[in-house]
């Protein structure tokens, strides 16, 4: 038997597990649990993120018990790891769908790991509510897959709309861009985001490149983005970059007038402490920040009691860019359920589409593509970073907004080295 089909019986069976401990606190539940299925990036790359919204969920799954559970029956969750592999996730779901026979169906994590589970899904009319995942719907247009993550229309442009928009409004205008991006499916699209931006500000693209996946050394690659001499880099990347990248970047004395982009690392607490006032200065895009959450009823009370979780588990103690959003896919998948009083997926689905909810994350709706139907992204810039503290992150305060006007808490620090020296 194959390494991954171990790992993926072990993943499942400690997921079958974990959700019966819960069925005793909920005794007015009769009948056979709701078994909601997924993949989650539990071990490797991914694990990082999808231990948080692992988490999140377990947390939503004993809220729900502990209320009487779903339709009057217990919620059970089952999970199998992908180990962070692509490649993995269709046969997982057509696992789930064929031989598990679960009742719903949740993510999978990011638009690498949902892009191939949609084949698996689609031909059995399945609906499901991924992670984190951009521009799914832009390739396969299904009508019954849903999004949980707040871009909404801009798409996979959220992740350099606010930081160009930001950069066109200095004074003086900077001139030229560097791309760098990881050669994978998130990344590549979000850097065909940028350069639509580059070219509607007008400006000139001087470096566009991308690197391998697996590099880990990023040493050669900066000093090739430091000799571009440009007043703008943005980057693609994924965690295990990030750090690399930032580090980098500082040995050589990268100082471009505007330094960031969808650097997704950077949502990742540990990352963000391990850094210290290497991170000052940098502009990124969030889904959720913590500037947000006194803003947003019921979502300081999920962070505190997930910060809890967090730190019996030893995963990321905050969770602020992926813990709101996998609870809330919960909350979503509770109220369709509730109101339709079904399992079936088209009827599900035809609710999801006409609804509105209101969740941890925020009040929505969803769009015809199964996004959100209105972005919610923000652009927040590291400021006045100290080395090795935890708190400083809790309350946004190092990390203000600066884009959009009607969200902003801070004003930018311009430029980046001005922001680094701080």
């Amino acid at each position: 038997m194959s390494t991954w089909c171990l790992g993926a019986m072990r993943s499942a069976a400690a997921a079958i597990a974990i959700g019966a401990m819960a069925l005793p606190s909920a005794s007015a539940q009769t009948g056979q649990p709701i078994r909601i299925g997924l993949s989650l990036a539990l071990t490797g790359a991914g694990a990082a993120p999808s231990k948080v919204i692992n988490t999140a969920l377990e947390m939503w799954r004993d809220d729900v018990n502990a209320k009487g559970g779903m339709l009057g029956r217990p919620v059970e969750l089952v999970v199998y790891d992908d180990q962070s592999t692509p490649a993995n996730v269709p046969a997982i779901y057509t696992k789930l769908i064929t031989l598990d026979k679960v009742d719903l169906l949740l993510g999978p994590y990011g638009t690498n790991f949902v892009a191939p589970a949609m084949p698996a899904i689609m031909p059995h009319n399945k609906m499901t509510i991924s992670f984190t995942a951009i521009g799914i719907n832009d390739k396969f247009k299904y009508d019954k897959y849903f999004s949980m993550v707040s871009v909404g229309p801009d798409g996979i442009n959220a992740f350099s709309r606010g930081f160009f928009e930001i950069a066109v409004e200095q004074k003086p205008k900077p001139e030229t861009v560097a791309i760098l991006a990881a050669d994978a499916e998130f990344a590549r699209s979000a850097a065909d985001g940028a350069r639509d931006k580059i070219n509607k500000h007008r400006l000139k693209l001087v470096y566009d490149q991308s690197y391998p996946p697996q590099t880990t050394d990023f040493s050669a690659v900066m000093r090739a983005v430091r000799a571009a001499n440009a007043d703008l880099v943005w980057i693609g990347a994924y965690p295990p970059d990030n750090v690399g990248i930032i580090r980098a970047a500082d040995e050589i004395g990268l100082s471009p007038k505007i330094f960031g982009g969808a650097m997704i690392g950077m949502l990742i607490t540990p990352l963000k402490v391990q850094l210290g006032p290497l991170a000052n200065g940098l502009l990124i895009g969030e889904n959720f920040a913590a500037a947000q959450a006194p803003s947003i009823p019921g979502s300081a009370d999920f962070l505190k009691r997930y910060g809890v979780k967090a730190s019996a588990a030893a995963i990321d103690p905050l969770g602020f860019a992926f813990g709101p959003f996998a609870y809330s896919a919960g909350q979503v998948l509770m109220q369709a359920v509730t109101e339709t009083k079904s399992l079936d997926h088209d009827k599900l689905a035809a609710y999801m589409h006409q609804a509105k909810f209101d969740t941890v994350s925020g009040s929505f709706s969803f769009a015809s593509d199964g996004e959100w139907a209105k972005s919610r992204q923000v652009w927040t810039q590291f400021q006045n970073v100290q080395p090795n503290n935890l708190d400083q992150f809790r309350d946004g305060k190092v990390q203000p907004i600066i884009w959009p006007a009607d969200a902003k808490t801070g004003n930018l620090i311009y430029p980046y080295g001005d922001a680094k020296k701080k």
